[in-house]
């Protein structure tokens, strides 16, 4: 299977970028199974109901979520009724929509996506650890469904690093997501797991993590409250992952970096 998968999407530039780059590289990658976090999409906070239609439409099979996940309020009563758009699982039981989905692609074949949030430097939620270990005992890799692909939405590297090991040879994919620099770690872990660090994000990077420089470096240097920070509008770079599993045992065989566009030095995987 050829997965994709695109980081943070970032305001009306990354928005429009990532729709985009959906459309060119699905066909021209073979991509099989597509997936973007759009938990920044929206002015850079949260995700409204119409632009993850909008990251559909262009391609995306699954739409993932993070911290920013509840704030555009009109999406809590709408995800229950978008399967395919998941928020951390490990949110307390109740909360509204779901942490993970099974796709079906055309030719039979079954990918699990799943999404957990870390704790180190975020919200205090359930351990995404054992959240995560109970949702993959529902499954088995290579028989039930061909690919399991997990986005851990989290800030600390050591967290994320922990977390692919932990499941590393149970699934075939485990990417961070949040920090929105993509690291140079892309790697199979010697179980046959694939892991990056950070995916980077689909954003303008004449910025600072996406938002306009100086709102944000004003923060830093007063430490004080400013206006609300705003995205950057200018060409975006997208940038995500390309992984491709065996279906036999639904292990990695290869990965790849993804940057398109924008200022960052341009990498595309080979078909």
């Amino acid at each position: 299977m050829r997965i994709l998968f695109l980081g943070d999407v970032v305001g009306r530039s990354g928005r429009e970028a990532a729709g985009a780059a959906l459309k060119r590289l699905k066909p021209e990658l073979r991509v099989d199974l597509a997936i973007v976090n759009g938990e920044n999409a929206s002015h850079g906070f949260g995700l409204a109901p119409d632009m993850a239609r909008a990251l559909f439409d262009a391609g995306a099979d699954v739409v993932t979520l993070g911290n920013h996940a509840w704030d555009r309020k009109e999406l809590i009563g709408t995800i229950g009724d978008t399967p395919r758009l998941i928020r951390p699982l490990n949110f307390p039981p109740g909360t509204p929509g779901a942490g993970s989905v099974t796709v079906s692609l055309a030719d039979g074949r079954k990918a699990l996506v799943v999404n957990a949030m870390g704790r180190l430097y975020m919200d205090p939620l359930d351990c995404p650890f054992r959240a995560t270990a109970v949702e993959l005992n529902r499954f088995k890799l290579g028989s039930s469904v061909q690919a399991i692909v997990i986005d851990f939405h989290a800030e600390a590297t050591s967290e994320k690093m922990a977390f692919a090991h932990s499941f590393d040879g149970q699934v075939s994919f485990v990417v961070g997501t949040h920090t929105h620099c993509p690291s140079a770690d892309h790697q199979i872990l010697p179980g046959g797991t694939a892991f990056q660090s950070d995916a980077g994000m689909c954003g303008d990077y004449d910025s600072v993590i996406g938002m306009t420089k100086d709102g944000a470096a004003a923060r830093f240097w007063r430490k004080m409250p400013g206006e609300r920070l705003a995205p950057a509008e200018g060409p975006a770079t997208v940038c995500g992952t390309l992984v491709v599993t065996d279906d036999t045992t639904g292990l990695a065989t290869q990965i790849y970096p993804l940057r398109l566009g924008g200022r960052l030095s341009q990498s595309i995987p080979p078909v």
